[in-house]
């Protein structure tokens, strides 16, 4: 069987130590992204809300224009 040296193991440490430092460059990377991410759904999220507010606004305006001309439906009876 080989025989298996300090110089032998510590070398395969550096490489175990050099794909653990890109992984975690990679993590990082990954992890500002998603908060990029999670920063545009929120900003999205906000936008919606402001639509619906102002949807929410015009169809009371247009409730309110149809009372004043009367152009409301009375159900049939």
């Amino acid at each position: 069987m080989a025989e298996v040296s300090n110089e032998l193991i510590f070398e395969g440490l550096k490489q175990v130590r050099q794909r653990l430092d890109r992984v975690d460059h990679k993590i990082d990377e990954i992890k500002s992204e998603l908060n990029a991410l999670r920063g545009h759904q929120i900003s999205m999220q906000q936008d919606l809300q402001n639509v619906y507010g102002i949807l929410g606004r015009s169809d009371m305006r247009f409730d309110h224009i149809e009372r004043r001309l009367e152009l409301n439906e009375v159900p049939a009876q």
